[in-house]
Order: C-alpha cells, then structure tokens, then sequence
C-alpha cells in the first residue's frame, strides 16, 4: 500500500479510523509483509493511533465540561422521603 492510498485520517471517523488499525494490526502480526510494507503500515498505523488518542483526550474533556456543568447548575434532588402522591386522583 503505498502512502498515495491512503485516506487523510481527519477526514475519517473515529470508527473508521480504529478499523483501519486493526487492520493495520492484524497484518503485522500476520508476518506475511515485505520489510518496506511493514514499516509503511506501521508508520501509518502509529498516525492513526495518534489521532485516537486525540479524539479520546477531547471527548474525555467535553465529557469532564459538561459532568462539571451539571454538578453546578443541576442540584440533585432527593425524593425518597416525599409524600406518596398514589391516592391524589382517587
């Protein structure tokens, strides 16, 4: 394969992308690559693990603003010692 086919990875989805290294996995470990086919996959293989740590790192980050967000303006609140509305509409 050479660099030429490859798809740019920003332009794939994170799923896309973790697919392609399986691949990429699984063929090293077939063992069945010439010496240059293995370094070209593994160098692109290091590129796409690269980017799905970065996608990862931010989604953990937006995760962390918005958990932050709802602990601040989202008091829980406790309803386990309420009244029982059961009998209002009877």
């Amino acid at each position: 394969m050479a660099d030429a086919t490859y798809r740019p990875i920003d332009e794939m989805t994170f799923k896309e992308a973790s697919v392609e290294l399986e691949q990429i996995v699984r063929a090293l470990e077939s063992g069945d690559l010439e010496l240059e086919g293995s370094l070209e996959r593994y160098g692109r293989g290091v590129e796409l693990l690269k980017s799905l740590r970065e996608r990862l790192s931010g989604a953990e980050q937006k995760v962390r603003v918005l958990l932050d967000a709802t602990d601040e303006n989202a008091p829980v609140t406790d309803t386990s010692s309420a009244p029982s509305t059961a009998y209002i509409n009877e």
